[in-house]
């Protein structure tokens, strides 16, 4: 590997911040060992959402069984069927590395594997923020109006558009400024 580049999770190349921090990032692993440890590193981050999708199923699941729920109005039970549909949905995608990581396991295609984990990660991610928008909706909906539920499901999807990819973009961005500005200071 070149010294003043570095790999990230993806493979893919990007200038290195300075000579300190590039021995300290510089991992002197292979290509394999780096598909190993990412991989073990989405699980792990599966792991704290799964828990969190199967409150909010359980939950889902708890309602329909409830006095009340005989009381919602059609908007309220449509509301219902889409977000217990949408948190199955999300319980799916995040579970599917591990059928992915079984159904190729011994094949050679830990990168394949990593590579289409990742992208059912992030989708699972996407449902499980419409998922959750839709319980809160749901739930305010019943207990303060329609108003307030829908105001309040929409202030839950823009805190977690806000927190899961706009504050990642802005690192993301921030970080290639930083790079860009110290590759320059070298030519």
């Amino acid at each position: 590997m070149d010294r003043d580049r570095n790999e990230d999770e993806h493979g893919t190349t990007a200038p290195a911040a300075d000579a300190a921090s590039d021995a300290a990032y510089v991992r002197h692993e292979t290509a394999l060992e780096r598909d190993d440890r990412n991989f073990v590193e989405l699980l792990q981050e599966l792991r704290v959402t799964q828990t969190g999708v199967q409150i909010l199923f359980a939950f889902l699941l708890t309602l329909a069984f409830t006095q009340r729920f005989t009381e919602l109005d059609s908007l309220q039970r449509g509301t219902y069927v889409t977000t217990l549909l949408l948190s199955v949905a999300a319980a799916v995608l995040l579970t599917a590395p591990a059928a992915v990581h079984r159904g190729l396991f011994r094949r050679h295609a830990k990168r394949r594997i990593v590579d289409v984990s990742s992208r059912l990660a992030a989708a699972g991610l996407g449902v499980l923020a419409l998922a959750l928008s839709g319980a809160v909706l749901l739930v305010v909906d019943v207990v303060l109006g329609r108003p307030a539920g829908v105001a309040a499901g929409a202030a839950v999807l823009a805190f977690i558009a806000a927190l899961w990819a706009v504050l990642p973009w802005g690192l993301s961005r921030s970080l290639a400024a930083r790079a860009a500005r110290q590759d320059g200071g070298r030519g």
